[in-house]
């Protein structure tokens, strides 16, 4: 899958993935806004949380995480329930390594904001970084659920679930080792997997470069969704 924030990590050869920017993308990350349909009565972030965000985001793509964090969090004691905000405070814990609160961060805001896709698309990643295949693909269908045209999503699903099927594959192995038919399900599977793992290694999907190919089977989210009212 497609990296769409700014730390890509290869899914299909370790079990990571790459995460987005709600406010701005980094390097990597997907430049346009999903088209998620704003509410009539939703009005923009606060002036001064809009100006964290741009700060926050010269500070990560200088690479002064700990910088970047500090302000996110002093601006969010005045906007707590800002949307942007929050969003990318969870992307850049999962950048610094800092999955469960990111985790946390994107549970809390599908919580609060059901119909924005990004924060499923990402707990998904997280969730497959971890190996935890089947509620990555239980985020990424809550993600199809509040966008059907979500394409990001279609597209990281059908990396899961092929992720799934190996695994089921080494199952039906595991139960009778003679089912020929699934060993050689399990082989081709794999030879997929080592194709699509390649060229994301290749472009520098690893260090979240823009050339990460959709191929890559990163559960992948996307950046900058809808700012939503509440």
């Amino acid at each position: 899958m497609r990296s769409s924030i700014s730390a890509a990590l290869p899914f299909i050869g370790a079990a990571c993935i790459a995460l987005a920017s709600f406010a701005a993308a980094p390097a990597g990350a997907q430049t346009n806004p999903v088209p998620v349909a704003r509410p009539a009565t939703e009005t923009p972030s606060p002036r001064p949380a809009n100006e964290a965000l741009v700060r926050a985001r010269e500070l990560i793509a200088q690479n002064r995480r700990d910088e970047a964090l500090a302000v996110l969090d002093k601006a969010l004691e005045s906007s707590p329930a800002d949307a942007p905000l929050r969003f990318q405070r969870g992307v850049l814990l999962a950048q610094m390594g800092r999955t469960d609160e990111a985790i946390a961060v994107f549970t809390a805001l599908i919580s609060e904001f059901p119909e924005l896709p990004e924060p499923y698309n990402n707990l998904a990643a997280l969730r497959a970084q971890r190996g935890e295949l089947d509620q990555a693909r239980e985020a990424l269908e809550g993600a199809l659920r509040a966008l059907p045209s979500y394409s990001l999503a279609h597209e990281n699903l059908g990396d899961v679930q092929l992720r799934l099927a190996e695994r089921s594959y080494q199952r039906a192995i595991d139960a009778d080792a003679g089912n020929r038919a699934a060993r050689e399900k399990l082989e081709r599977t794999r030879e997929l997997i080592a194709r699509l793992a390649a060229p994301a290694s290749a472009s520098g999907a690893a260090a979240g470069g823009k050339g990460a190919p959709s191929a890559s089977a990163s559960p992948a989210p996307a950046s900058t969704p809808a700012t939503p009212s509440h």
